[in-house]
């Protein structure tokens, strides 16, 4: 059906028992959120079908939540031009953070076929780097990279955030409402489901930032944090080791080889990135008139 990948049997079958999905659900939800969007029309989003069924499936097939969590990420990419205006992957901030290793989607799948996305928190300089280009590079690769492997609408990702070396610094960066706008846009914006969230390389002190991060979380967010300090043992509980880059003791891909390739990836995106700013809410549609 248009630009839907057409899955395995494993994962029909998961999206059916877990997230309520089938064939005719699908279609009619689709058409659905259509027709939403004919009656509202200050919301331009991407009309096709694999764009609007990440909604559905992030929420599974709760309509009402569906649309909140559209109307919501919309509007956050109109509030918060500093993330999501001026995407040119040629800019020379965004390719020194890529370059930096940021932010890194892994690209093998853990056993519970979820994502597993390595950021690197403070791989960055914080007297040089602006914590809101940080997080901008960070969403302009997960936005290519939720377009482009849709099993992730299905099996939803899992966050390892790396504090290796956090400094003051670091720690100063992340301010009220920096951090209660990134909790947002995590739990009510993105349209994928986030399973686990686990902070390695933390020490004690980082707990006093960490904690504010919670008070923004709901419940049921707030239940999926794990802080595993150094212990990589632990980390195990959640992810398994072997997925990780050989930096973090693990056999999957080189930290050098998923910079390069998600570098690489994202440049040659630059015409998506441009293309990709005119999805977003527009108050002005909302309240023009027709003309006589």
């Amino acid at each position: 059906m248009e630009n839907l990948e057409i899955f395995n049997e494993e994962t029909k079958k998961y999206c059916e028992t877990v997230l309520k999905e089938t064939d005719k659900k699908r279609e009619e939800s689709i058409e659905w959120v259509r027709n939403w969007l004919d009656n509202n029309k200050e919301y331009n989003a991407r009309r096709d079908a694999y764009s609007l069924i990440r909604y559905m499936r992030a929420c599974k097939y709760n309509h009402e939540r569906a649309i909140k969590k559209l109307e919501c990420m919309h509007k956050l990419r109109t509030s918060a031009p500093e993330w999501y205006e001026n995407r040119d992957p040629l800019l020379p901030e965004i390719q020194e953070l890529m370059k930096l290793g940021v932010f890194l989607p892994l690209l093998q799948r853990d056993p519970e076929g979820r994502a597993v996305i390595l950021i690197r928190a403070t791989a960055h300089d914080p007297r040089k780097h602006l914590q809101n280009n940080v997080f901008k590079t960070g969403l302009m690769i997960l936005d290519l990279f939720l377009n482009r492997f849709q099993d992730t609408s299905v099996y939803g990702v899992v966050a390892i955030l790396d504090l290796k070396d956090v400094t003051l610094g670091h720690a100063r960066q992340m301010t009220i409402p920096i951090i209660r706008k990134c909790v947002h846009s995590w739990q009510a914006c993105y349209p994928v489901r986030i399973r686990s969230i686990n902070f390695i390389n933390s020490p004690s002190y980082v707990n006093v930032v960490l904690n504010i991060f919670r008070r923004f979380m709901n419940p049921k967010l707030r239940m999926r944090v794990h802080v595993h300090g150094y212990d990589i043992n632990s980390l195990e509980q959640q992810v398994p080791l072997n997925l990780l880059p050989p930096e973090y003791g693990g056999s999957g891909d080189s930290l050098d080889f998923l910079i390069d390739y998600w570098t690489t990836q994202v440049t040659e995106a630059i015409d998506w990135y441009k293309e990709d700013e005119v999805y977003r809410y527009t108050e002005t549609a909302q309240t023009s008139q027709p003309e006589n």
